[in-house]
């Protein structure tokens, strides 16, 4: 049996609630893995809100690292004892142990304690795949992120500095700009309390006033309505939009907006899309790790909540209270 975080209708953080599950031994192609850290990310919000659908009644969450208790016939790459994170898989993260399937497991290396995987498993190789593919960065570049004190933000502030692109970056207080800055982070715009309108305004008028009229060739979108124009209006003559989130809101294109506003290029990529199959999976990780063993990103999770508190945690999450990572702890 092992408690866990799961919810019976669409909702709110009120709809979470802690409840007790069957587990029982892994099947063929599974293991059994009893949490240390589970994340939480701004996607959990998604499911519970419907924006993403699922089956319900159903747990939430798909980022934790814990430690492999089973394994079951046919897994040969994991062994009981490895300390392990994942990202991919089924809803169900927010419990203290559960079964997956093995070939979504990622070996944690020596050097990279359970608490640091925790806060990048997710949110590093999500700008992993976001700088390295969707729009590989090789350093030199000027870049507009928005959220940038945010979970994956911060690693992306730190990826940025690491390969010497300059990151001009949005955030709601001045407060979370000493936090970007700190991280990495060029140029910081406190936007928070600005309509859609004077951000469409401002946005552009100071990035093309930090990059001499030019504006940049990407810009990475994690707002998404209330951003868009902004976004938009930032970029050079055939742009890269990454509209990786939408957490103000789906965003709607007029198509002709990209044609006015320079035949912008806009991708609404997905990790699965680039996290499979498991070989670049773990290529992705190879990359992040290094980075990390070489001091060049790190990670702490600047917020945690015991697991049954996991409503709290959304709340502060929703309410843009939290910089940075925020783990659940069962």
């Amino acid at each position: 049996m092992a408690r866990a975080i799961r919810f019976d209708r669409i909702g709110d953080a009120d709809v979470l609630h802690l409840d007790t599950v069957e587990v029982g031994d892994p099947g063929p192609g599974q293991a059994r893995v009893r949490h240390s850290y589970i994340a939480v990310n701004f996607i959990d919000i998604y499911f519970l809100i419907g924006r993403y659908p699922l089956a319900l009644p159903n747990g939430l969450g798909s980022d934790a690292v814990g430690v492999v208790e089973a394994v079951g016939e046919g897994v040969t790459d994991i062994r009981v004892g490895d300390r392990v994170g994942y990202l991919l898989g089924p809803q169900g993260a927010y419990s203290d142990v559960r079964l997956m399937p093995a070939d979504v497991l990622i070996p944690l290396p020596d050097g990279v304690s359970d608490r640091t995987a925790s806060a990048l498993m997710m949110k590093g190789l999500t700008a992993q795949y976001l700088f390295r593919q969707v729009y590989p960065l090789h350093g030199g570049e000027t870049i507009l992120y928005h959220a940038a004190a945010g979970g994956v933000g911060l690693v992306a502030c730190q990826w940025a500095r690491a390969i010497g692109v300059t990151m001009i970056g949005t955030v709601s207080t001045e407060e979370k700009a000493e936090v970007a800055r700190a991280n990495g982070c060029t140029h910081t715009l406190v936007t928070g309390g600005m309509s859609p309108e004077d951000l469409a305004r401002e946005i552009p008028r100071r990035v093309h006033e930090i990059t001499g009229g030019k504006g940049v060739p990407v810009v990475y979108d994690s707002v998404g309505r209330d951003t868009l124009m902004a976004s938009l209006g930032s970029l050079q003559l055939r742009g890269h939009l990454v509209s990786n989130g939408t957490s103000s809101g789906p965003v709607v294109i007029d198509t002709m907006q990209l044609a006015v506003k320079g035949s912008i290029w806009v991708t609404r990529p997905a990790m699965v899309h680039y996290a499979t199959p498991r070989s670049q999976m773990l290529a992705m990780a190879d990359e992040l790790f290094g980075h990390v063993l070489a001091g060049r990103i790190q990670g702490e999770p600047r917020q945690s909540f015991a697991l049954a508190d996991a409503a709290q945690a959304h709340r502060a999450l929703e309410s843009r209270q939290t910089t940075g990572a925020t783990v659940l702890i069962p």
